[in-house]
């Protein structure tokens, strides 16, 4: 199966906030989202954690 599930950490302060999947075949890189940090509590980039 090529969709994986990954966990999203936000850059600021270093927190897994959120999970989604992604095909890993079309998106070898990691991902980075702009999403709502709960404990920043502004909108941060949100990189895939490993």
């Amino acid at each position: 199966m090529p969709r994986e599930i990954i966990h999203l950490a936000c850059t600021e302060c270093k927190n897994k906030n959120y999970t989604t999947t992604k095909n890993k075949r079309l998106h070898p890189d990691r991902v980075v989202y702009k999403k709502y940090c709960k404990f920043c509590k502004k909108h941060t980039d949100h990189k895939e954690v490993r």
